[in-house]
């Protein structure tokens, strides 16, 4: 289980061939890498599988190859309560998106392995498939050339006010022609690939050297080469509804010589977008902590430079704080972010929500 959904498997893969199976998304969410945080978001699943799913469609008929296999449809209640099927999606038969009458919290997928990736600790960190620590030849021993990428593929169309590159890089490495990171978003002038890790403790971002050899088998050219094709269709469809897509993410699969896009592509969770110039994403929920628990995000930056120091790789164990829950209003505002914004994106009204600048409007009180 990861902090905003939960893996069924139906059909365990193998060395030799996938498995499959479905995603359940959850009302839960995390942010700074916490973990399930205090409060549910109610409908955040159901908005996160309907975007997904509609974005792996959209890339399927872009020529993008992708574990997606499509949604899994509800039976109506009074079928459940009956034991008819008059429908012959009601057993949960997976369908495309537009096969299903309400918005999907259940998502199919063509599953891969994801082997244990030990961790030897610093001191083992500059021997041979060792990088910060942990023993990347063990996974791909294990893998035997059907994996899950244990890489993050990161693209950049700008720079939010949030983005972890302010802290990393300058600006004249982009070109801009500016010292320091103003506070206010920036434009590239090209959209920027990066590579980070995927199942450390905590994300660090990686050479582009160090990122090839994590990536095992598959070309870190194609894993760019596919961050960059998601990010045009991403950025098209944003643009055609009214967003500004500044950047996000994807994971990738490893099967048969071929790299395919896994997990979920652009949603509210793994993407940032803006609507009329303010953040649609969980971002606002991160800005709002950042403004009224910094104690708590304090502790996490602390906790998180005390594990490295140590060479442990669980932070949370040394974080001194704990989340304060969202108002109430609050809670309701973010699911209307969720459920509107996945409306607009989509262009189909799957959700009853009041409209997307008005649920903005709440974090700004």
């Amino acid at each position: 289980m990861t902090s905003v959904k939960t893996l069924r498997v139906e059909e365990a893969p193998t060395q030799d061939a996938l498995g499959r199976g479905v995603f359940e998304f959850s009302d839960r969410y995390s942010v700074f890498d916490w973990g399930e945080m205090p409060d549910l978001i109610p409908g955040k699943g159901a908005s996160l599988a309907t975007m997904g799913a509609f974005n792996f469609e959209r890339l399927e008929a872009a020529g993008v190859p992708t574990h997606y296999e499509g949604v899994r449809a509800e039976p109506r209640s009074a079928e459940r309560a009956s034991g008819e099927r008059s429908d012959p999606r009601a057993d949960g038969e997976t369908v495309p998106l537009a096969d299903a009458d309400e918005p999907p919290t259940e998502m199919a997928i063509a599953l891969t392995q994801v082997p244990d990736l030990p961790f030897e600790g610093h001191d083992a960190g500059d021997a041979d498939d060792n990088y910060g620590g942990y023993d990347y030849g063990a996974y791909h021993a294990a893998a035997d050339g059907n994996y899950l990428v244990p890489l993050e593929v990161v693209f950049r169309n700008s720079v939010p006010v949030g983005s972890s590159l302010r802290k990393r890089r300058d600006p004249a490495e982009f070109d801009l022609d500016f010292a320091e990171w103003p506070e206010e978003p920036v434009d590239l002038p090209e959209p920027v690939v990066e590579f980070s890790t995927k199942y450390e403790e905590q994300d660090r971002y990686l050479s582009r050297e160090e990122a090839d050899a994590v990536a095992g088998r598959a070309s870190i050219e194609e894993l760019e080469g596919l961050a960059r094709h998601v990010n045009e269709v991403v950025t098209e469809r944003a643009e055609e509804a009214g967003f500004t897509h500044e950047d996000g993410k994807i994971e990738c699969l490893y099967v048969d010589g071929e790299v395919r896009v896994a997990d979920v592509a652009g949603t509210f969770d793994e993407n940032r977008f803006a609507y009329e110039g303010r953040e649609v994403s969980k971002e606002v929920v991160r800005q709002h902590y950042k403004r009224t628990d910094p104690e708590w995000v304090e502790a996490v930056s602390a906790a998180k430079a005390e594990a490295d120091e140590r060479g442990v790789a669980d932070w949370l164990e040394l974080c001194e704080a704990s989340p304060d829950p969202l108002p109430p209003e609050l809670v309701q505002a973010t699911a209307d972010v969720y459920a509107a914004g996945a409306n607009r994106y989509t262009g189909h009204e799957w959700f009853d929500a009041r409209p997307l600048a008005e649920a903005l409007d709440a974090f700004e009180a």
